[in-house]
């Protein structure tokens, strides 16, 4: 009896990735790409519209991050497996995608050697972490287990990160109270709270705290 296919879907605000990462995938006899989105809010979307078993999702992309996105995921799909993909060789990344419920991490410049073996594993319920970062995350992780603590903590909450996004991506409060179905004065006071936490003085400076912490590109 054949194994079914596992249903992937793929995130990332760049055709020609989706394209390349399609193609390593779709030679796999047990992988199939069924879906791509362009940011993480579609991402959201097409798995509400369809059967996914995986999602793979960038880190960096417009409207929702891969991070956000995998976080709604895991919220509404309990059992989808998430894989994030991405340029970005962080730990503090790395701990974000478990806090969020991704099952692996893989880098971009190694996906065509990775992603495979990253997939299956995820469908087994293990967890993947790319070869080269796995002694220094387990040695933090031990060190924090040591001290008695649990995985550091983000300094701004989900709604409040969501917020940052979109103000760093230029839209006006109303357009982010829409997008998030609030009202502008809701987005207004998050907006204020931010600039207080971070102690930051305005916009721009706003933008450059979610350019250094992945939420936007530059």
């Amino acid at each position: 009896m054949t194994t079914p296919s596992t249903r992937i879907l793929l995130a990332d605000d760049h055709a020609l990735v989706r394209r390349g990462v399609r193609l390593i995938l779709d030679a796999e006899p047990d992988l199939c790409v069924v879906a791509e989105a362009g940011d993480g809010a579609e991402a959201v979307t097409v798995a509400r519209q369809m059967p996914i078993d995986l999602a793979i999702l960038d880190i960096a992309m417009p409207r929702l991050t891969g991070l956000q996105a995998a976080r709604e995921l895991s919220r509404a799909h309990p059992g989808l497996r998430i894989l994030i993909l991405t340029m970005y060789d962080s730990d503090q990344y790395f701990f974000e995608a478990l806090r969020v419920g991704a099952s692996g991490y893989v880098l971009k410049s190694v996906a065509d050697r990775d992603l495979v073996d990253a997939c299956r594993a995820a469908m087994r319920g293990e967890p993947f972490l790319y070869p080269g970062a796995e002694s220094t995350v387990i040695r933090k992780y031990l060190d924090l287990a040591e001290q008695g603590r649990t995985l550091p903590e983000k300094a701004i909450s989900d709604r409040e990160e969501e917020i940052l996004k979109l103000v760093a991506e230029g839209h006006t409060s109303k357009e982010i109270g829409d997008l998030l179905v609030i009202s502008a004065k809701t987005v207004e006071r998050h907006r204020a709270n931010l600039l207080q936490k971070l102690g930051l003085r305005d916009r721009v400076e706003l933008t450059r705290y979610a350019i250094r912490t992945g939420l936007i590109e530059p």
